[in-house]
């Protein structure tokens, strides 16, 4: 009996897989950069004459009393426009589960377990920290999410042309790593429930559930009725950016017969740009600015609760998706793509310590009542992300050159019809397209050695 094929861990996508990735990360890497320059500007602003303005704007107020919207600026940044950002999360995490990389179980089960051991491991060093020096252990999971955005912004800064299946792994990961962190946010950190307003809320999301699957077509129908889910959710005392996510989990990846795409694709191409490029970078604009001096740095390094932030993401980070994906590869007995080494893996572990957008919601949900002890944790998580940055990127570079040859690779296109070649390797029409193109380039050729020869005895040459 012949034994069973093994499978490819970081294998190639397929084409449409590949498709998807590429256009999804494009949005995702120059949302990365504004994120990148919004915090760069929030500390800027936190740490320059000009912060008093900063901190007056952060913490003004407006919204209606009687529904308990009255929020600060801050407030609807985290509580507002983050769910935007989770709405894409859970969309994606959707076409996942369907169309994706987690579709099927032994497949999926290398991303999962990666990403779930990458958020298991730095909560276990930020409570191994917290507990040995005594220090506040409720910021646990500040260290466990990663921040896709603001880890293609550090490849688009770096120029690494990191081949597609690395890139895919990296996005299956934060898929992953967003679903549990509304799961953490929505079990842990809701300190009072509403029933009545939760179950209004549950309501909500049955009638756009309903509305969705019944056809029902216009932005004008949704955009209220998710409205009143949010601000249902939101009263109800369990974050409001779970609504986001359940609305995005209820919308259908599915083409049916006459659609060119499904809802789902649809809503996502127009909305992941307002994610991408406005809610998260408006979030970070109004949450990363922290006041940072030496005296402050020095703390981060002698606090129990901010060193466990920072080895959490750096060590914690690494540890867990490079182990958990080597432990996942040996017991499913699944082969590490020829193309790529270990070492490429570990990599993007190390990668995978930019916690940002969704550390830094968790470290403000995570001390509510101590402002002081919050701000040193985003600092905390600024310093950890930053140097994650830079050892990922170190460990990127020394195999850059031959990431860009796999990209070429996989770029390579000779026969012009919009189709990668080696994705047509096994066509017969594609053999036949290069043979016509190799005969072309010989006879061009031969026409130039003739030329060049009858140059050479003077003669005009064939007319």
């Amino acid at each position: 009996m012949a034994a069973p094929l093994r499978r490819k861990f970081l294998g190639r996508l397929t084409l449409p897989e590949r498709t998807f990735v590429t256009d999804a990360l494009r949005t995702e890497t120059v949302g990365g950069v504004i994120l990148l320059v919004a915090a760069v500007a929030a500390l800027i602003l936190a740490n320059t004459p000009l912060s008093g303005l900063y901190q007056d704007v952060r913490d003004f107020s407006f919204g209606p009393d009687s529904l308990h919207l009255r929020l600060s600026v801050a407030s609807w940044a985290a509580d507002g426009l983050l769910t935007v950002f989770f709405f894409v999360a859970g969309i994606e995490l959707k076409r996942e589960l369907v169309a994706g990389e987690l579709r099927d179980p032994r497949a999926a089960a290398l991303p999962v377990v990666a990403a779930i051991c990458g958020m298991v491991m730095p909560a276990l060093v930020f409570v191994t920290v917290g507990a040995a020096g005594g220090g506040n252990l409720r910021g646990w999971a500040v260290p466990t999410a990663t921040d896709i955005a603001f880890a293609l912004a550090v490849l688009a800064v770096l120029g690494t042309a990191l081949p597609a299946a690395l890139r895919a792994f990296l996005l299956t990961l934060a898929v992953v790593d967003d679903l549990g962190a509304i799961l953490i946010i929505a079990i842990f950190y809701t300190t009072h429930i509403n029933l009545v307003a939760l179950g209004l809320s549950f309501a909500g999301l049955a009638v756009f559930w309903t509305l969705h699957h019944k056809g029902v077509r216009g932005w004008y129908v949704y955009v209220p009725l998710a409205v009143v889910i949010w601000a249902l959710m939101h009263a109800s005392g369990v974050h409001s950016t779970v609504a986001g996510v359940a609305m995005g989990l209820m919308l259908r990846c599915t083409v049916r017969e006459g659609e060119e795409c499904s809802p789902a694709e649809r809503v996502e191409h127009r909305v992941r740009p307002l994610s991408a490029g406005l809610a998260v970078p408006l979030f970070a604009l109004f949450a990363a600015g922290v006041p940072v001096s030496g005296g402050a740095l020095g703390q981060v390094f002698t606090r129990p609760e901010t060193l466990g932030v920072v080895l959490g993401l750096v060590v914690g980070k690494t540890v867990g998706v490079f182990g958990g994906s080597w432990l996942a590869a040996r017991f499913t007995k699944a082969e590490l793509n020829e193309d790529l080494a270990w070492a490429d893996v570990f990599a993007v572990a190390s990668l995978a310590g930019i916690g940002f957008t969704v550390s830094l919601l968790i470290g403000e949900l995570a001390f509510p009542g101590d402002p002081r002890l919050a701000a040193e944790v985003k600092a905390a998580v600024l310093i950890g992300s930053l140097l994650a940055a830079v050892v990922s990127g170190v460990l990127l570079k020394v195999r850059d050159r031959r990431y860009r040859k796999l990209c070429e690779e996989e770029e390579r296109d000779e026969d012009q019809d919009g189709i990668p070649d080696v994705y047509e390797l096994d066509s017969p029409e594609y053999h036949l397209r290069m043979a016509a193109i190799h005969e072309a380039k010989a006879a061009e050729h031969r026409r130039l050695a003739e030329v060049a020869a009858a140059a050479e005895s003077g003669d005009d040459g064939p007319a």
